[in-house]
């Protein structure tokens, strides 16, 4: 009877025995486990918590870059010779253009470097496929953007250049009419003169002489023949005086019908000299001839 018993409590012993190491070894297996998920858990919300830094990192950017026309500097600028774009103007605009143009760029390796990421560790959380997805987003309006952007300097540029040919024919438009205007007070303003004795003006046909009796008493006229090649050019709006080369008063006689207060004959020097003090009257008459003694 003793025998049975003891070897009931052996058996008895000897399951306990195993059970206790199935136990130990379950536990074990269990700790490991219990290890390794908060390990994972804990590599998950490292992985979450960088790529939401990542995220927040990424719209930090893309708010940093803002597209508008005066940062890109589109206004065209006035001048006297009216509106016009210019070039180092353009040349900073298309510069600007091409800076946000590198930062997008730039934004886009990022996310593409974020989800690359987030496919090598498995995080495939809804909310952060949704973050990534708002910000592919934003990165394509950006881009639309800036093409617009570039569409409205080359626009601009090409109304600019019209302008430009506008505003050129209007100067040359201006300049032809400034040089009209010039030429018709300059045909105004000029007297043509010619001084000279009897003889050569007589030679020359400028003058005749007339009445007498037996070659006396003749008087000297005009001719009326005017050789313009004889005649020397005075604009009267530009000068006042023309000189002779008489050296008395009483040696030089006006014969053209110059109004006689619209100049004067006064000394300069030794010699005799025409002011004019009336230049209005006094070119009324075209021809200015003079004869000296």
């Amino acid at each position: 009877m003793r025998r049975p018993m003891q070897m009931a409590l052996a058996a008895l012993a000897a399951l306990l025995l195993v059970t206790s190491v199935v136990l130990f070894q379950q536990n074990r297996k269990t700790t490991a486990d219990l290890t390794e998920v908060k390990a994972a858990e804990q590599s998950a919300r490292s992985n979450y918590a960088e790529a939401f830094n990542a995220i927040a990192e990424i719209q930090d950017s893309l708010n940093a870059i803002s597209i508008s026309t005066g940062n890109v500097k589109l206004q065209a600028q006035t001048s006297e010779a009216g509106v016009r774009l210019t070039e180092p103007t353009r040349r900073e605009a298309l510069e600007s253009i091409a800076q946000l143009g590198a930062s997008i760029q730039r934004t886009k390796e990022k996310i593409g470097e974020l989800e690359e990421r987030l496919k090598k560790t498995g995080n495939k959380v809804a909310a952060l496929q949704k973050m990534v997805a708002v910000l592919k987003e934003n990165v394509a309006g950006k881009e639309q953007q800036i093409s617009q952007l570039s569409t409205q300097v080359e626009s601009l540029q090409g109304q600019v250049t019209t302008l430009q040919t506008t505003v050129a024919d209007n100067q040359t438009q201006l300049q032809a009419k400034d040089q009209a205007l010039e030429d018709r007070r300059r045909e105004l303003a000029t007297v043509s003169y010619v001084i000279g004795n009897k003889k050569t003006l007589s030679e020359q046909g400028l003058i005749v002489a007339k009445g007498g009796v037996l070659g006396l008493g003749k008087t000297v006229e005009l001719s009326g023949n005017y050789n313009e090649n004889l005649f020397t050019n005075i604009d009267t709006d530009q000068e006042t005086v023309i000189p002779t080369t008489a050296d008395k008063i009483e040696k030089v006689k006006v014969l053209s019908p110059q109004p006689p207060t619209s100049y004067q004959l006064t000394m300069d020097g030794n010699q005799v000299a025409i002011h004019i003090v009336d230049a209005k009257e006094f070119r009324k008459v075209k021809h200015l001839v003079v004869i000296t003694t």
